[in-house]
């Protein structure tokens, strides 16, 4: 049987195009692959504890007075939608509350792309989608997204004030529905084009905008989108990483060197999958060093003796995490703030739900010791080697003049110190546990955990349908 090929099966975009097409799940190592379900059950979890957030049921209502009735799932629920319209909801659930993976190098939130894309692309196909096809095609977008990250220097995107998961995102979405729904890579590539032409997102959204939340779900519709125009023949842009005009590389990484080698360097052998970081905090991922700093010092700090607070980061962390913050802080605000998150570490011990109600957002502690605290800038820190690039330093200085201090070069999470499989599971029960009853909890980890053997992915979407309880208020 002939299986149309791209238009330059050597090119990044072919090469690319080719790889997915031919993945099976025998080429992917079984440690990877069980990291992947226990990503998508992280994924899940998040989606849980997000579907009813105050932010949240205000999208629900937006996007289904928008989108209309259809036989898509809605996540936490009890509603349905037509298929791009959950996808749009199911991502920003997982988005909802900065709990969710992240890549520390390509920065982009997974599962907010995959599990989104991936259970709209199960409700329209004309037959049931085996465990197995959707972990697979799940494998496909993790390996996807970081790689085009890779191609603009991945976390350079935000340092210039792009949400770079929203530009990236397109393209991890659309590789893995197209995945699903068994493209040939002449197809493939036309979705990878389709994806591509609806990259966007702009990172001011995450002061006080709400749809800071919706960017990952908005970029799951469009890769849904893509796939789904590619499959009906819907032709997209061809050869979209290499052309000079006009081509994504030229564009976004128009004057920064983009690198398209990147695009498919290391395919099937270097797995991103194993690198993504699953994250231990409701905060911004770069965030995470500066709060195990101050928890560290709270063991030798009273924060009531506090007079003042040093953070010291580099570029990426303080452009994308520090501004002088104003009361009162919205709670995406406060989640993407690095004086706020280690206020609230320092005082509280963590950094969870609990931490953005709206009284402790509005708390006189929390505020007292923000108004301590000075960000400086390491700029030695910008072309540091990626284990050392994201330290954080955090200096205490108490009343009677003693500075305490605590250095995270990587914090937990990170690839030299994942969190690991149990913990992510204790994880999503911490979270599920929340917000529905624990047999409906262990039903679904026990369908994401033993996902490549479920007959039929629609009795873990059934599973996820029922409404849950609200996590806030």
């Amino acid at each position: 049987m002939h299986v149309p090929t791209a238009t330059d099966p050597d090119g990044p975009t072919g090469r690319l195009a080719a790889w997915v097409a031919g993945l099976t799940l025998d080429d992917v190592p079984l440690e990877v692959l069980d990291r992947a379900k226990h990503l998508l059950l992280d994924g899940v979890g998040c989606a849980l504890v997000g579907a009813q957030l105050p932010w949240s049921r205000v999208a629900t209502d937006g996007v289904l007075a928008l989108e209309g009735r259809g036989d898509a799932v809605v996540i936490g629920t009890g509603r349905t939608t037509a298929a791009p319209g959950a996808a749009i909801l199911n991502g920003t659930f997982i988005q909802g509350f900065e709990l969710d993976d992240f890549h520390p190098l390509a920065p982009l939130h997974s599962c907010s792309l995959l599990i989104p894309a991936l259970l709209s692309t199960v409700s329209t196909r004309p037959q049931p989608s085996t465990g197995a096809e959707v972990l697979l095609a799940a494998v496909a977008g993790f390996e996807v997204g970081p790689r085009v990250g890779y191609t603009l220097h991945g976390t350079q995107m935000l340092d210039r004030g792009w949400h770079s998961g929203s530009v990236f995102g397109t393209h991890a979405a659309a590789m893995a529905s197209g995945k699903l729904r068994g493209l040939p890579p002449a197809q493939l590539e036309d979705a990878l084009g389709l994806a591509a032409t609806q990259s966007a997102g702009l990172m001011a959204a995450q002061y006080e905008a709400m749809s800071k939340r919706m960017h990952h779900g908005l970029a799951a519709r469009n890769g849904f989108y893509a796939a789904g125009l590619a499959a009906a023949g819907y032709t997209g842009i061809k050869r979209v990483f290499e052309r000079e005009y006009g081509g994504f590389l030229s564009v976004f990484g128009e004057g920064h060197d983009p690198d398209a080698t990147a695009l498919t360097e290391g395919l099937g052998q270097r797995w991103e999958t194993a690198i993504i970081m699953v994250k231990s905090y409701a905060a911004m991922g770069g965030l995470h060093a500066a709060i195990d700093a101050a928890r560290r010092l709270r063991d030798s700090v009273a924060p009531q003796a506090i007079s003042k607070i040093d953070i010291t980061v580099g570029e990426t962390v303080y452009k994308h995490g520090w501004w002088r913050p104003q009361r009162p802080l919205t709670p995406v605000g406060a989640q993407m703030n690095i004086g706020y998150a280690t206020a609230a570490a320092l005082l509280d011990g963590n950094v969870l739900p609990e931490q953005f109600t709206s009284a402790r957002l509005d708390s006189d502690d929390i505020w007292s010791l923000i108004a301590a605290t000075s960000v400086h800038l390491d700029e030695s820190l910008t072309h540091a080697d990626v284990t050392q690039r994201f330290r954080t330093d955090v200096a205490v200085t108490t009343r009677d003049g003693a500075t305490h201090r605590a250095r995270v070069a990587l914090p937990h999470g990170a690839p030299t110190d994942p969190v690991t499989n149990e913990e992510i599971v204790g994880k999503f029960h911490s979270l599920a546990d929340r917000v529905t009853s624990r047999p409906r909890a262990e039903a679904i980890e026990r369908a994401v955990v033993d996902l490549d053997n479920l007959d039929d992915v629609g009795q873990l979407t059934d599973l996820l349908a029922a409404p849950v309880a609200r996590a806030l208020d």
